[in-house]
C-alpha cells in the first residue's frame, strides 16, 4: 500500500499549505491545484541518477503500484512541484512499448471532490481514461483533447 503522500494509485497529495484555485469547468469553476507531471521512463535507476545528479533534485517518495509499476517523486529543494517518474512492466494495464514522443505519462491536479469533478467533466464531454470505480472514488483519469491523461486527486 502506498504511503498517504507518496503518489501513485489511491494516493493523497501532501498538505503543503497551498490552496486549490478555480479553473473553468462546465460553465462553473472547479477548484484545483496543479500537483505534478508524470513521465514514463524505461530505466528508473538511470532516470533517478540523471535528475538528481544533473538538476539537484531529491527523492521525495517512491513506491510500487498494484499492477506492478513503480514510481518515484522527485522535488527540487525549495519548490512544491513534483516530477513523477513512472515505470510499467510488460503485462501492466499501463504498459505500452516505449516510443519517442510518448514520454509524458500524465498530469495531476488536486480537486476538492473527485466524484463531482468527474461528473462535471463527463457532462462537458471530456473523455474518461480510468473512471472512479477503479479507485473507490479517490482518483480519476480523463484525457485532454490530444489524449494526454490528466489525474484528478481528492
Amino acid at each position: 500500500m502506498n504511503a498517504p503522500d507518496a503518489g501513485g494509485p489511491n494516493s493523497r497529495p501532501p498538505n503543503d499549505g497551498t490552496k486549490a484555485f478555480p479553473v473553468p469547468c462546465h460553465h462553473r469553476f472547479m477548484k484545483s491545484r496543479f500537483y505534478y507531471a508524470g513521465i514514463r521512463v524505461r530505466n528508473l535507476k538511470r532516470s533517478i541518477a540523471f535528475y538528481t545528479k544533473s538538476f539537484g533534485m531529491k527523492v521525495a517518495a517512491r513506491g510500487t503500484m498494484p499492477h506492478g509499476g513503480k514510481y518515484v517523486h522527485l522535488v527540487t529543494p525549495g519548490t512544491r512541484m513534483r516530477l513523477e517518474l513512472n515505470w510499467y512492466p510488460t503485462g501492466s494495464r499501463f504498459y505500452v512499448p516505449y516510443r519517442k514522443g510518448e514520454e509524458l505519462d500524465h498530469l495531476a491536479f488536486v480537486v476538492g471532490d473527485v466524484l463531482a469533478a468527474y461528473r462535471s467533466l463527463r457532462r462537458s464531454g471530456v473523455r474518461v481514461a480510468v473512471d472512479p470505480r477503479h479507485s473507490k472514488g479517490t482518483e480519476v483519469y480523463v484525457k485532454d483533447p490530444d489524449g494526454i491523461w490528466i489525474e484528478l486527486l481528492g
